[in-house]
């Protein structure tokens, strides 16, 4: 069993910034990806950032310039800090790890609960 730790959420005014972190622990033998999604009411998930576990990232084009990705491979956990915060990044934003399993040496992955972020005024 694998669980993820999510933190870092919360209200922000517009132009302000946060830093969420997901730490993973468990059945995890290697980690590959690491990454960031987020859901808006009524609109479908969609990716936010990742990371590779050899550093290169990937940023969709609303956050790229203002977000930043890192991970900290010895504690399996993912940063992503967002700069210059704007009400559109109101989200719920989730943690996603892909990882090979101590037990069965399988390659999966697994979700986040998702923490809470709102830019308003």
């Amino acid at each position: 069993q694998v669980q993820l730790v999510e933190s870092g959420g919360g209200l922000v005014q517009p132009g302000g910034s946060l830093r969420l972190s997901c730490a993973a622990s468990g059945n995890i033998f290697v980690m590959y990806a690491m990454g960031w999604y987020r859901q808006a009411p009524g609109k479908q998930r969609e990716l936010v950032a990742t990371i590779t576990r050899g550093g290169n990232t990937n940023y969709a084009d609303s956050v790229r310039g203002r977000g930043t990705i890192s991970r900290y491979n010895a504690k399996d956990t993912v940063y992503l800090q967002m700069n210059s915060l704007k009400p559109e990044d109101t989200a719920l934003y989730y943690c996603n790890i892909d990882y090979k399993t101590w037990s069965t040496g399988g390659r999966t992955t697994t979700w986040g609960q998702g923490t809470q972020v709102t830019v308003s005024s």
